[in-house]
């Protein structure tokens, strides 16, 4: 296809293409996926090689969130049986990270429920971030904790945080039928302070809403422009006791087009196939790693994710390779970039540190809506009960309900996680 060739051409020159583009990738027919996924796995490999980061993540509060995030579990007024807990201790929070990081976790992510940090938070994800870097000598800490206040990024910056992630989640065009609480700019504004305290800035998006191709396309060239290091593409959960339980929008092809154009618009990013992977991807996620750099390990925020183990077993069956704490995830253009800018406490130049030359054309929300499509998060032992084998075979959209499990286990449990 012309435009397959179009594209990863564009992509190994780090070259933004044009929304007509980026918008063919998701009107693409079935015929034609294994094309896309070939194509956009030169661009993956291009960047990023064959190698998988894990990512592991522990939900430092959970529940009761003030905010009203319709995708969330933990929103204001949700009915999801979720696990429920305030603060963990920094020797607690260090123990679940320890987990990850013998299953091979490279980061850590480090979230809370809430609109935002107090600055009492602050200093106590401080200590906390602390307590994982004595017990995890190399490992990357990843802080979400919703809406930042001025100063705040540079303080975790100074405690050690290596990145921020807040999700933009949509586009700017439909982000108030989604949440009413805080608004698209808060989003943007907080992933800026990130970004210019030298912070590697985290953002992405959750699939899966209703939205349309048009809105996808949207909120993935407003995180080229963000100039996000990583890109976390969650597929929604559809929570019970949510607002958004009945979307059941998506197939594994609809998420591979998804993924496929995100790795076309920002080529050199780690592209991280987060919350909903099991749900929705199902058999097809080796194939996903073909275009994402990045999964997370085990179970997510509020819901279970696929074995541990199995994820392991995953990465090395289809011939790809977990990547070690010694390689530096990003190439060298975007790591020296971001080297610059923590030294200096700023962004650096985007033309050179951007998704590519083009790059320059979640404060507000629930802090635990960071890395899980649907529910408030991702990162697990056993995935959702399989059908049994006398279960009738199923439609290609029908709902996977038997797929959404909460999670009983891990940070705020006396259960052993699933990593």
């Amino acid at each position: 296809m012309d435009l397959l060739n179009t594209l990863v051409e564009k992509g190994l020159r780090r070259e933004l293409p044009t929304r007509e583009e980026a918008l063919a990738v998701l009107a693409t027919s079935d015929d034609e996926l294994l094309d896309v996924v070939a194509a956009a796995g030169k661009v993956r490999r291009q960047w990023f090689g064959r190698r998988v980061k894990l990512n592991y993540l522990v939900n430092l509060k959970s529940g009761l969130c003030p905010e009203d995030c319709s995708y969330c579990s933990q929103r204001l007024g949700s009915k999801a049986e979720i696990l429920k807990y305030t603060w963990l201790k920094p020797d607690e929070a260090s123990q679940a990270a320890a987990a990850g990081v013998a299953g091979g976790a490279k980061r850590v992510c480090l979230v809370a429920s809430g609109r935002g940090p107090t600055d009492r938070d602050v200093e106590r994800v401080g200590k906390t971030i602390e307590a994982i870097k004595e017990q995890n000598e190399g490992v990357e800490v990843c802080a979400c904790l919703g809406l930042l206040s001025d100063g705040q990024a540079e303080r975790l910056r100074e405690a050690g945080a290596d990145a921020y992630n807040h999700n933009l989640n949509t586009s700017e065009a439909t982000y108030e039928g989604i949440t009413k609480t805080h608004t698209y700019a808060d989003r943007v504004d907080t992933v800026q302070k990130a970004h210019a305290a030298g912070l590697s800035a985290c953002s992405g998006l959750i699939a899966g809403m209703g939205e349309t191709d048009e809105d996808l396309v949207d909120v993935v060239y407003a995180l080229r422009e963000l100039d996000s290091d990583s890109v976390p593409v969650n597929f929604l959960i559809p929570f019970e006791g949510t607002p958004l339980a009945k979307e059941w929008n998506l197939t594994p092809q609809r998420c591979l087009r998804i993924l496929a154009m995100v790795r076309f618009v920002c080529p050199d990013v780690e592209v991280r196939i987060a919350g909903g992977r099991e749900v929705h991807l199902r058999s097809m996620q080796p194939l996903a790693l073909n275009i994402a750099n990045s999964i997370f390990l085990g179970d997510y925020l509020t819901s279970e994710g696929q074995a541990g183990q199995a994820d392991l077993d995953m990465i090395a069956d289809a011939g790809f390779e977990v990547e070690g704490a010694g390689t530096t995830t990003l190439p060298k253009h975007r790591a020296d970039a971001l080297a610059a800018a923590g030294a200096t406490g700023g962004c650096g130049s985007k033309a050179s540190a951007g998704c590519g030359s083009e790059a320059s054309a979640e404060g507000g929300g629930c802090g635990a809506h960071a890395e899980e499509g649907g529910g408030c998060g991702p990162c697990g032992g056993h995935a959702a009960p399989a059908a049994p084998a006398s279960s009738p075979a199923r439609t290609a959209d029908e709902a996977r309900t038997d797929l959404v499990a909460v999670r009983r286990r891990g940070a705020g449990t006396d259960l052993a996680p699933n990593a």
